[in-house]
Formats: C-alpha cells, structure tokens, sequence
C-alpha cells in the first residue's frame, strides 16, 4: 500500500514562550535578603519555627536558582544532538524542587519532635515581626508568578494548567507566606498564653502543609517525566477531532507527551483514500490542534488506504 510522510511541525521552543527572567530575578533578591535576616532573627531568639521557615525559604532560593537556570536552558534552540531542543530541563528542575522540599520538611519535623521535651523561650514579638515581613515577601515573589503558573502567559494557556516550573516557583512562595502567616500565628498564642510549645507545633503543621504542595509538584513532575499525556489535554476527544476529519478513515498510533514544561508535542497516523486531503490540510489541521488542544508541535503521517475496486498489489 503507498503511504505519503507528510509533517505537520512546531518549534519546540515555541516563540510565545514567557520570558521568566525578570520574575526569577527579583524573586531570588528578595528571598536572599530576608533569608539572611530571618536566619539572624531565629538563632539570636531561638526560635525553630523561624529556623525552619528560614531553612526552607533558603531550599526556595536553591530552587528558584534551579528553575531559572532551567527556563533559560530551554530557551536555547535546538540542535543537532537534542533535536527537540532543551525544554526537558524545566520538567527536571521541577522535579528535583519537589524532592529538596520533600527533604527539606521531612527534617524540619523530625528537630520539632526533639524540641518538644524542653521547648526554648521564644520572644513572640520579635519573632512576629519576623514573621510580617515574610508574609510581604514571599506573597510578592508569588504573584510575579502567578500568571505564568496557570497558564495566562501564554496566549493559548497550555491545557496542562501554565508552566510547570513557573508553578513550582509559585507553590513554594505561597507555601512559605502561609508558613510566615502560621509563624505569626505562633508568636501571637505564645505571647498571649506563655506556651512556648506552640513554636515546634506551627513548625510541624507548617512542614505538612509544605510537604502536601511539593506532593502534588512531584507528581504532575513525575507524570512529565513518564510521557503521559499532560493533565487538562484529553486524548480520546483529540483521537475524535483527527477521526472527524474530512477523509480520514481511521486513526491510530496516537502519542501525546510534554517537551517541557510549556510546550507538548503528538504524533499520529491517519488513514486516508487516494484522493483526500489538499494541500492546504496539514497546515490548517496544525493550526486547531494547537488551538484546541494546545499541541505546539505535532507529526503527522498520511497512510492512503487502497480502494474497494481497486486490484490488489
């Protein structure tokens, strides 16, 4: 049977992707200046609940460093080694921030546990004051993020729900203005009531709560890693829309998988008789699956299916 190879193809570095750089950048200021000030706070008031805090934000700005480092490699073109380009080391980066997290918590609550035999005294003025200027910070680094992570950088907003990575960032920041917002919390039951407990009970739930976020990143992380078909693109309603096609007879071999962390890419081969399909069918098929489904780079092969009266070969 003749088949036609026809391509149907995306950069796979998509010339709408955001630029991350000037997020990434303030963010990482603002997060080592107040981590250096909040470590300073925690060990001359000897709070953990302000070491923990500072420890993560320190494992965020690990993170943040990671993730720009990754955005900016994707950017880069393609080459003749790594022909789909580099946009695999957002989803790494990802998954690597989730997993530092993970640690990261898993530790906090252990020294919480020891702490809980002879609490320290904690000045619960100082450390809510601490506490306040975390909560400006970190909820401002988190908006730089906001729209990148639920896909309104983009002008087709990728159907796995923004950028992964973008969305690690913006996990973590909320995470740590709701651990600072736990803190103050804290310091405000110990000054009302004396109970110095409260500080490694706030370090625990915090720890938890940040454990829950990094949870949900390794996952879809995970989830990039293995090739699945990213979340929000649903592939038997893109099997339907190929199948519906003029003169498409069958469809099969059909593979949809993330490139990145923004952009997706398919293959798929549809069975069409002799005859079916101008020139101007690929393009324009090219053009809804990126609006339908936000498939950036698609690969398609046209098998011509022989006709009932024709004789066989």
């Amino acid at each position: 049977m003749p088949h036609d190879h026809d391509r149907v193809s995306g950069a796979p570095a998509g010339p709408d992707r955001a630029d991350l750089t000037p997020a990434f950048r303030l963010a990482v200021i603002l997060n080592v200046v107040y981590v250096v000030f909040e470590a300073a706070a925690g060990f001359w008031t000897g709070s953990l609940a302000l070491l923990a805090d500072a420890a993560h934000n320190l494992t965020d700005v690990a993170g943040l460093l990671l993730a720009w480092a990754a955005a900016v490699l994707a950017g880069r073109a393609a080459t003749a080694k790594f022909t789909y380009g580099f946009g695999r080391a957002t989803i790494l980066a990802a998954l690597t921030n989730a997993v530092l997290i993970l640690i990261g918590a898993g530790m906090v609550i252990w020294e919480a546990l020891q702490r809980f035999e002879a609490p320290p005294e904690v000045p619960g003025g100082t450390v809510m004051m601490v506490a306040l200027a975390g909560i400006a910070v970190n909820a401002g680094s988190a908006l730089l993020f906001r729209s990148h992570a639920h896909g309104g950088a983009h002008g087709h907003a990728h159907a796995q729900g923004g950028d992964l990575n973008a969305r690690g960032a913006y996990l973590h920041l909320v995470a740590d203005a709701a651990v600072s917002l736990a803190v103050v919390l804290a310091a405000a039951g110990i000054m009302a009531t004396g109970w110095q407990w409260l500080d490694p009970v706030v370090a625990i739930l915090v720890s938890v709560l940040i454990a829950y976020t990094a949870w949900d990143l390794l996952r879809r992380a995970l989830d990039a890693v293995m090739d699945a078909v990213p979340e929000g693109i649903n592939r038997e309603a893109a099997a339907e829309f190929l199948a519906a096609q003029p003169g498409v007879v069958d469809v099969h071999d059909l593979h949809i998988w993330p490139l990145g962390t923004t952009e997706v890419a398919m293959t798929a081969h549809l069975v069409m008789p002799e005859g079916e399909g101008d020139d101007g069918f690929l393009p324009a098929l090219r053009t809804e699956l990126r609006r339908r489904f936000s498939i950036d780079h698609a690969t398609i092969q046209i098998e011509r299916a022989r006709q009932p009266d024709c004789p066989d070969h």
